[in-house]
């Protein structure tokens, strides 16, 4: 495979453009997760596709969303099988580059009641560069949102956001977390973390509260901000009042990949007008519905599955 062109895919309106990386996933199911200087013995080796811009594009495309991927993946075995597995869900590859590095990967261990604990090897994802979102103007100007996350430079994601179309909607989900330049945080809408990188932008004044962990990232400069809470689903905030949204019951098998799940399908929907709220009920639906199978990628729903699997949940 040859390094290709990250142009235009042609389709004037993409509701959903993710930049971002691509992994394979190598999973190990342990009883408990070791610790220092510790060895369990774990499960079979399992290989997935991933990797969060990878994992974004997929849930959005299964869930009927115009979708394209702008990342990088190596020439190698693992990088085959990412693009594979994002035409198969209905992503647009034309913005995937190929060579410069190995593809990177993603270390993972899953305990009995579906935490995990990730290492990743960034790889080709490294190499994406400012220079390859310039070269990809023509998609990011065909994009309604776009999506991206830090593993890949944060050059290269504040590259994005000098290179967004007017109009277009920006969605960041810094993790790992890192500081965020002036001009990435303005752009954000919204600026979306969990707990721990909520956390972890704010210091030692963060609060106890998710509302005041939302006060405190809006001080920062986006125009909103979403935090997820896991099973007690997200709070959104943009300027007036934080709002409670609540998530459905579910048996959690695996939470790999569910916060991917759930931006990806908040950016969608902001695209189609939506609210904050109201794109982050549909969001923890699908975020929720993720829990509830193994892996990253193939527990995402398509809209059919949503429906049928997990009801739409009053908010409180």
């Amino acid at each position: 495979m040859n390094d290709n062109n990250a142009g235009s895919t042609g389709d004037p309106d993409l509701e959903l453009l993710v930049v971002g990386s691509a992994n394979a996933d190598l999973v190990v199911g342990v009883e408990r997760r070791p610790a220092p200087g510790e060895t369990v013995l774990g499960s079979d080796l399992a290989v997935h596709p991933g990797g969060k811009g990878g994992n974004q594009a997929v849930a959005a495309a299964r869930l009927g969303a115009r979708t394209a991927l702008l990342a990088r993946v190596g020439d190698d075995a693992h990088g085959t099988l990412l693009l594979d597995a994002q035409r198969a869900a209905g992503v647009d590859t034309a913005g995937v580059l190929v060579g410069g590095a190995p593809t990177g990967v993603a270390l993972i261990t899953v305990d009995p009641s579906g935490d995990n604990s990730i290492v990743v090897s960034p790889g080709a994802n490294a190499r994406l560069t400012p220079e390859d979102i310039r070269a990809a103007s023509g998609l990011l100007a065909a994009a309604r949102v776009v999506s991206s996350q830090l593993e890949i430079p944060l050059d290269t994601v504040a590259e994005v956001v000098r290179t967004l179309r007017p109009g277009a909607r920006f969605v960041l989900n810094p993790s790992p977390p890192a500081p965020l330049p002036a001009e990435v945080l303005a752009a954000c809408d919204p600026l979306v973390v969990n707990e721990h990188e909520a956390r972890v932008i704010l210091g030692e004044d963060a609060g106890d509260a998710p509302e005041e962990w939302a006060r405190g990232l809006l001080a920062l400069g986006p125009r909103s901000v979403v935090i997820t809470l896991g099973s007690a689903g997200a709070l959104t905030a943009d300027g007036s009042d934080a709002v409670r949204v609540p998530s459905p019951k579910v048996d959690a098998v695996d939470t790999t990949g569910a916060g991917d799940a759930f931006t990806a399908a908040l950016g969608w929907r902001l695209g189609l007008g939506e609210d904050l709220a109201t794109a982050a009920a549909y969001a923890v639906r699908v975020g929720a519905a993720a829990v509830t199978r193994k892996g990253a990628q193939g527990s995402y729903p398509t809209a059919s599955e949503l429906a049928k699997a997990v009801p739409e949940v009053s908010s409180r």
